[in-house]
């Protein structure tokens, strides 16, 4: 009875141990509560991605791979850490041994379900236009993509603290492939702290050589889970924080994405000197954001395109095909406001 004793006690001690050993996000399996997708669903279920799809393609992936354990929501009351302080310089860029070049601009042959006419300041007038995706345009034929004029695509990364869009890895890397300059976005959550959204989207976006910068998507949207709007100041301290570590990690400093109704509550006036990206399908930017400099402007959500089905945004640059290599090729300038 006494050796049985013992050996019960000692299986039972070396399964606590095992039990103990594993620790932080990694050791979690609790399913998000978050929703927090800044497009609206489609009617149509999107197709899953299949295995031979789903490959990775990079350095990281492995490692990425290891990242996508679902973290347990936060506290409602959540506390930033403070906002280090940057230097309001223009955007750096990774060191290279030579410039990377973009490739030859493809012009515009988009068409659009809902067209408007912007007059004089149509976006046809500008040289590059480009496309942003999420899970929501399934399959992309990046091919076919590039044919119709998109020379460069911004690809939904992540959501929140804990969500990794499904089709990051495969339009990341299929994107690159096709010939476009690509970039990835977030989807600020405002019930999570800045730090560790910053972390989530490290985490899962690779640092890799020509991409462009990064972008945070800050809008109001019905759709997420999380109802909070915090007050002008949160809102911007809770940026800063984010932008700041992820210029601290890309190089880059990053670009703002927004749409009228949160710049109008938040935006005006504040972070000059970041470059923005501003969503404005009725009107030039001129008009909904007066006096704001922009470097991409978000046309259309109703474009169509032989690469996708159903509908797609559209985006263009704002410079000529010059003003665009020389951007892409590091020598990043805020555009001015028109």
């Amino acid at each position: 009875m006494r050796l049985s004793g013992v050996v019960i006690f000692s299986i039972a001690a070396l399964c606590l141990a095992g039990c103990t050993s594993t620790s932080g996000v990694d050791a979690l399996q609790v399913p998000s509560s978050e929703t927090t997708s800044s497009v609206v669903r489609p009617p149509a279920p999107i197709a899953s991605v299949g295995a031979a799809d789903a490959a990775p393609a990079f350095a990281q992936e492995e490692a990425m791979d290891q990242a996508v354990a679902m973290a347990p929501p936060e506290p409602v009351e959540s506390i930033e850490p403070p906002a280090e302080p940057i230097a309001l310089v223009a955007p750096k860029r990774l060191a290279r041994a030579a410039p990377i070049l973009a490739e030859p601009v493809q012009r515009y042959r988009f068409r659009d379900a809902k067209p408007i006419n912007f007059g004089r300041a149509s976006p046809r007038h500008l040289a590059v236009h480009g496309v942003d995706v999420s899970r929501w345009q399934g399959n992309v034929n990046w091919d076919k993509l590039r044919a119709q004029g998109a020379n460069f695509a911004y690809i939904k990364a992540t959501d929140g603290g804990d969500h990794l869009d499904p089709m990051f890895r495969k339009n990341w890397r299929n994107a690159d492939a096709a010939g476009l300059k690509r970039g990835a976005y977030h989807f600020f959550y405002w019930c999570r702290t800045a730090g560790e959204q910053a972390d989530w989207f490290i985490r899962n976006v690779p640092r890799v050589e020509g991409a462009l910068p990064p972008v945070i998507d800050v809008e109001w949207n019905g759709e997420s889970s999380c109802k909070r709007r915090p007050s002008r100041q949160k809102v911007l301290e809770k940026m800063q924080v984010f932008m700041d570590k992820l210029e601290r990690h890309y190089g880059q400093r990053p670009i703002i994405y927004t749409a009228p109704d949160f710049y109008r509550d938040n935006l005006r006036g504040a972070f000059l000197d970041y470059p923005f990206w501003l969503r404005a399908v009725a009107q030039h930017p001129s008009k909904v954001y007066p006096g704001r400099k922009w470097v991409f402007w978000q046309y259309s959500g109703s474009g169509l395109s032989h690469g996708v089905r159903g509908r797609i945004d559209l985006n263009v640059f704002h410079g000529d095909e010059r003003a665009w290599r020389n951007w892409v090729g590091g020598r990043q300038m805020v555009a001015e406001a028109e």
